[in-house]
C-alpha cells in the first residue's frame, strides 16, 4: 500500500514567530527580503524552490530580487529555521524546520517536477530501528521518492 499523501501540520504563526525571534536574537534586522521569505514560507504546506519563492513574492507585489531570496534562505538555513531538500539535478527546495522535529517526506515527479508531501508512521518506525543499527548517530533524515505523477503517467 502506498503512503498517504498529507500536508504538513504546523502552526503558521508559531513557526513565523519563532523564526522572527531567532533572527532578532542573532542580530538580523526585521523587514526586507528575510521577512518576506519568512512570511511566505510560514503559509506553505510543502517545500518550494528559491525561484518559486521569488515568483510568489512578486505575485504578492513584494519587490524582492532573486539574489535576496537566496541570501535569505542561506541565513534561515544557517539558523536551522528551514530544511533544504536536494531534489536532484542540482535543484533544492526549502520548507520550515518545525519545532520538535515534526516533518514529512516527499514524492517528486521526474517528468513535471510536481512535489507531493506524505507522512508514513511505519516508515518512521523503520528508520528509527535502522538508526539503532547504524555506526552513526542519526540526527535527521529526509526521504525523497522519485517517480511519475498521475498526470504524467
Amino acid at each position: 500500500m502506498a503512503p498517504k499523501a498529507k500536508p504538513a501540520h504546523h502552526s503558521e504563526h508559531e513557526w513565523e514567530q519563532r523564526a522572527t525571534e531567532t533572527l532578532a536574537d542573532s542580530g538580523y534586522r526585521s523587514g526586507g527580503a528575510r521577512t518576506a521569505v519568512v512570511e511566505l514560507l510560514a503559509g506553505q504546506d510543502c517545500c518550494l524552490s528559491a525561484q518559486q519563492i521569488h515568483d510568489r513574492l512578486r505575485e504578492r507585489d513584494r519587490k524582492v530580487g532573486i539574489a535576496s531570496v537566496y541570501r535569505a534562505l542561506e541565513v534561515l538555513e544557517g539558523e536551522e529555521l528551514v530544511h533544504r531538500l536536494e531534489v536532484g539535478e542540482g535543484g533544492s527546495r526549502y520548507e520550515p524546520a518545525l519545532p520538535g522535529g515534526d516533518h514529512h517526506h516527499h514524492v517528486i515527479c521526474d517528468d513535471c517536477g510536481k512535489v507531493t508531501a506524505f507522512e508514513d508512521p511505519p516508515l518512521e518506525d523503520a528508520i528509527e530501528k535502522l538508526a539503532g543499527r547504524l555506526p552513526h548517530m542519526v540526527s535527521t533524515h529526509d526521504v525523497i521518492i522519485h517517480g511519475r505523477c498521475a498526470g504524467c503517467s
